[in-house]
């Protein structure tokens, strides 16, 4: 008897596995999503911000069908002292379209409608399915072997099984992950009356903000925490890096409870009830670490491929796209009749003229500098508190005298020259 094969395989049913699930069944070539949890969005987590574009190019009328909670029309930065913050953000209700620039989104809710939506086109979902491997035949990716044994074949296998990705450990793409190179975050969801929602941050029932928190929010460490409104809810967690976490010996959670008791955070989420915990492995490296993304039979998306942009906090948008790429790629080998590296090459072509590794590449240093630059997490969100604190202070001293006086104590501190050094470090990470 001949062995059923299909024409793709997509392991992992988030953000990038639904986008290239729903790209190849709208081709019309027959695939299989396969998600591990008991239903996409089960093991997955994101701070929960999803840009519109990028699910556009997919679902055109989304707006009208997904499963969103506020358009976001506020951004702020919140750098946070012991018991203070200094802020700075811009705020547009013209951001809540129409079209919207992003929404808030619970990834257990999106992620399912998203892996429907393949389904729909004709993608076969199978959930609760572990892949513990890939099938080998002539050298190259055939298909994939679950945990108990069960062999599915295909002419490629997308592999978009999130940041510690089994198969691009099979596939000899990448070791264990470095400290240094992934954040570990925490994240609760605290459910809050719609109407304090917007009472407390200042918007309709239409709008919704979006805040990025440093300093004290992060213990000092090289992290960022976050804090996003949803319709009746709030999202709110910190992520630093695992080696921030083994060189202090602190706690995700300790540091979480104690963003929530500070004073600028508390009451935001005063009187909510905590309805969600979750942990989840954020691949930071960046552009140098990617592993490689194709190969004979096989394409990385997401995670597994480690497309985050760190600077702006983008992962969805960047696992969506590369999942709808990868699908192009493998429809345009389909054509061709040859899933070889060298067709497949094409996916990582389109990624680098797109935004993808664009974005990546202009960040790549960033990454190493904020670990080797502690100062930008501790020494400046402190100071800039403090100097706040004493310029706003109004008790007979001159404003010149005040603010002499708080450049000096910066310089006792961190002498001009550092500070120069600080900033042009930086400048040169991000142009």
């Amino acid at each position: 008897m001949d062995e059923e094969k299909f024409d793709a395989i997509v392991v992992g049913a988030g953000p990038a596995g639904s986008a290239a699930a729903l790209a190849l069944a709208r081709k019309g070539l027959t695939t299989v999503l396969i998600e591990r949890g008991e239903y996409p969005g089960a093991k997955n987590v994101m701070g929960g911000v999803l840009y519109r574009r990028m699910l556009e190019e997919l679902v055109p009328d989304f707006q009208d069908q997904a499963p969103l909670e506020r358009p976001v029309v506020e951004q702020r930065i919140v750098l946070m002292h012991a018991t203070s913050a200094v802020t700075a953000g811009f705020k547009d209700p013209g951001f809540a379209g129409p079209p919207a620039n992003a929404f808030t989104v619970l990834r257990a809710q999106f992620d399912q409608w998203f892996a429907q939506k393949a389904e729909e086109a004709g993608a076969m979902l199978l959930c609760g399915m572990p892949v513990e491997d890939v099938v080998r035949r002539d050298g190259k990716v055939a298909g994939v072997r679950t945990f108990d044994g069960s062999e599915l074949l295909a002419d490629v296998v997308i592999v978009a099984d999130g940041v510690n990705s089994l198969l691009a450990k099979k596939l000899g793409l990448r070791g264990e992950l470095q400290p240094n190179e992934v954040a570990l975050a925490v994240k609760q969801v605290i459910s809050l009356p719609e109407k304090l929602v917007n009472d407390r941050f200042n918007v309709t029932s239409d709008q919704g903000v979006v805040m990025e928190l440093m300093g004290s929010a992060t213990a000092g460490m090289a992290g960022q925490a976050f804090l996003y409104t949803n319709r009746s809810s709030i999202s709110i967690g910190v992520g630093c890096l695992l080696s921030e976490f083994v060189r202090t010996g602190k706690k995700p959670y300790d540091i979480l409870e104690d963003l929530k008791q500070h004073p600028y955070v508390a009451p935001l989420i005063e009187g909510g009830e905590a309805e969600e915990y979750m942990s989840h492995m954020i691949p930071e490296g960046g552009y140098d670490t990617m592993p490689r993304v194709y190969g004979d039979g096989f394409l990385l998306c997401g995670d597994a491929a480690k497309l985050v942009n760190v600077l702006h906090r983008e992962g969805s948008n960047l696992a969506m796209e590369s999942g709808r790429l990868a699908a192009e790629t493998v429809a345009f080998a389909k054509e061709r009749g040859d899933f070889s590296a060298q067709t497949l090459k094409h996916y990582r072509d389109a990624l680098e003229a797109s935004f993808v590794l664009k974005d990546l590449e202009q960040y790549r240093r960033l990454p190493h500098h904020m670990e080797q630059n502690p100062a930008l997490f501790d020494f400046y969100p402190r100071v800039l508190n403090e100097a706040a604190r004493e310029i706003f202070t109004v008790d007979g001293t001159p404003k010149r005298q005040k603010e002499r006086s708080a450049v000096r104590r910066i310089l006792r501190e961190r002498p001009m020259l550092r500070i120069a050094r600080d900033l042009y470090g930086f400048w040169r990470t991000v142009r």
